[in-house]
């Protein structure tokens, strides 16, 4: 049996996963960033001890424990460089944990870790070069290469969110214009439509959102493209252009075996993976080329959980 824990901003999740990559018990518990990092510590001692005991374990029956941490990670030492979610630098993790169950945890960036569990127990499995991309309030990214994770020289690899694409109408959250996920993320799915609106174009969103426009969030917009509102398409349609840029690049870089999309924009699949399929096609560089397997990631949450669980195996 294995432990998986995926620790994030507002929850940390915890599974008890078997070796075929299942979950078998599940637990979450809030983070509550505000009180520091020994609460944090504490709070995942308290869940594994809950977790043997109430699946009838103990500490030497548990093959692995591992924690996916939304930050860089020094793999090798275990220990957390920087999490802005956690107002975490230089925190010796495996050490603060090992202290308290005198056992060893591996950690890595949550990214990454969801690209594991998707390669070894998904959408990624079979693929000997494959990458995960994340859509959600930025665009994250995992990279398998030759059957090993990708982690370079520093931890830092894949912030492919942070790769130049264009020239945008706003600025990103690191302070440079042009990012992949201020055109490709559920926030630039957002933005796009807040200005289109505001710039007096009519739309069923309004009516969605109460006439509120700081309460769109990319479902409604999806829920609104879904009724054929101009504006609505007109949003997804910019995204799918340059999410199909941003992995055209990728594409032109890496040639990978496949590519699996998840995070919360995933969710709606339907509504852009067969037109972004057509897109990167159309501006493929290579067209006598087959295009690479891209398709939806298959575990969901659950990905980090499952990957943090099976780190030792990749």
């Amino acid at each position: 049996m294995r432990i998986g824990i995926d620790l994030g901003g507002t929850n940390i999740a915890f599974g008890l996963v078997n070796e075929e990559g299942r979950i078998i018990y599940k637990k979450q518990v809030k983070t509550e960033v505000y009180k520091g990092e020994k609460n944090i510590v504490e709070k995942m001692v308290s869940a594994i001890n809950e977790i043997l005991e109430n699946n009838s374990l103990t500490l030497d029956q548990i093959k692995s424990i591992g924690i996916g941490v939304p930050g860089v990670v020094d793999y090798d030492n275990g220990i957390v460089k920087e999490c802005v979610n956690l107002n975490w630098k230089e925190v010796n993790l495996r050490e603060l944990i090992k202290n308290k169950i005198n056992k060893s945890v591996l950690l890595e960036n949550d990214a990454n870790a969801a690209a594991v569990g998707e390669y070894l127990c998904g959408s990624m499995k079979g693929a000997v070069n494959s990458i995960l991309i994340t859509l959600g309030t930025g665009v994250g990214g995992g990279l398998i290469l030759n059957n090993k994770l990708f982690r370079g020289s520093n931890g830092a690899a894949l912030e492919i969110g942070h790769i130049i694409i264009g020239e945008n109408f706003y600025n990103c959250s690191c302070g440079n214009n042009g990012c992949f996920e201020t055109f490709a993320s559920a926030t630039a799915i957002i933005k796009y439509a807040q200005k289109l609106i505001k710039e007096g174009n009519k739309s069923i969103i309004m009516e969605m959102v109460n006439n509120d426009v700081d309460k769109i969030d990319a479902k409604v917009v999806f829920d609104a493209a879904r009724e054929d509102d101009l504006v609505a398409n007109k949003v997804i349609d910019r995204f799918v252009k340059y999410l199909a840029k941003g992995i055209n690049s990728i594409i032109n870089f890496l040639d990978v075996d496949s590519i699996a999309i998840g995070g919360g924009v995933s969710a709606a699949e339907e509504m852009f993976l067969p037109k972004l399929k057509e897109e990167i096609m159309n501006n493929k560089l290579f067209k006598s080329m087959p295009l690479c397997e891209i398709k939806k990631t298959v575990l969901g949450n659950d990905a980090g959980i499952i990957g943090a669980a099976m780190l030792d195996r990749i």
